[in-house]
């Protein structure tokens, strides 16, 4: 059954814990998601909450996508540019899929949703692209080029997840226009 996707829902209690729920368990099982495992939600609630910051401010777009039961079993977070020269195109942040729904073709299904949302959602006219950074040593590079993104740029040895493991920063773009 396909995940039902929703963009800015309401932030309540109930979506805040399930989004920490899903970062966490993501992280946990070793996705590269701003944090390595193990981490508990209220480690990851500071980086929740400056996304949630962004929303009420009006520059960033929560894209929540549900499973069957209900539960968030998927997140995006657009966010625009504040750089005067670069507010034609977004960031996309927390890209997300829950591992017990990883294989079913939901993470694709999102990353439509995505680009939609940047074609659709008010606020967001005149969107050229979608930007992602992407920790590398993790194969999910490829993943997001199945999505249609294309890698521009590299830095090597940009991110430190651990004492002598450094990974590549790699920039990925997906042109809308």
């Amino acid at each position: 059954m396909p995940l039902t996707f929703e963009v800015d829902p309401a932030v309540d209690q109930s979506l805040t814990d399930g989004v920490l729920a899903l970062w966490a368990d993501v992280s946990n099982a070793g996705g590269a998601v701003g944090f390595v495992p193990p981490v508990t939600p209220a480690e990851i609630r500071p980086a929740l909450l400056k996304h949630l910051t962004g929303m009420t401010q009006g520059t960033t777009r929560l894209l929540v996508g549900r499973d069957e039961e209900g539960e968030i079993a998927a997140t995006a977070f657009l966010v625009l540019n504040s750089h005067r020269l670069m507010t034609h195109w977004v960031w996309l942040y927390t890209v997300m899929v829950h591992p017990r729904h990883q294989g079913k073709g939901y993470g694709l299904d999102l990353m439509a949703a995505v680009e939609h949302t940047a074609r659709t959602a008010p606020g967001f006219e005149g969107i050229e692209a979608i930007r992602l950074g992407v920790r590398g040593g993790t194969g999910v590079d490829s993943f997001y080029a199945k999505a249609g993104y294309k890698e521009v740029g590299r830095v090597p040895g940009a991110i430190r997840v651990g004492p002598g493991d450094d990974r590549d920063d790699i920039t990925m773009l997906l042109p809308l226009t």
